[in-house]
C-alpha cells in the first residue's frame, strides 16, 4: 500500500491578530508556535486550510 503524499507545513507569521477562522486553521493543521513545522497528509481538506492560510505558512513537498 502506497503512503499518502505529505506536506511540510511551517509557520512563519503570528497567529495572533488574526481572523477567528484563520487562527482555527491552524490549531487544525497543529501548528503551535511560530517557526514551528509539521507533516500533514495531502488531502483536500488539508489543502483547504492552507490555501486559506497561505499568508502565514511556508509549504514544501515532505
Amino acid at each position: 500500500m502506497a503512503k499518502p503524499k505529505q506536506l511540510k507545513v511551517t509557520l512563519v507569521k503570528s497567529k495572533f491578530g488574526r481572523l477567528p477562522k484563520h487562527r482555527a486553521c491552524v490549531s487544525g493543521l497543529g501548528l503551535r508556535r511560530m517557526h514551528h513545522s509539521v507533516l500533514v497528509d495531502d488531502t483536500p481538506e488539508n489543502r483547504g486550510m492552507v490555501n486559506r492560510i497561505a499568508y502565514m505558512l511556508r509549504v514544501e513537498q515532505a
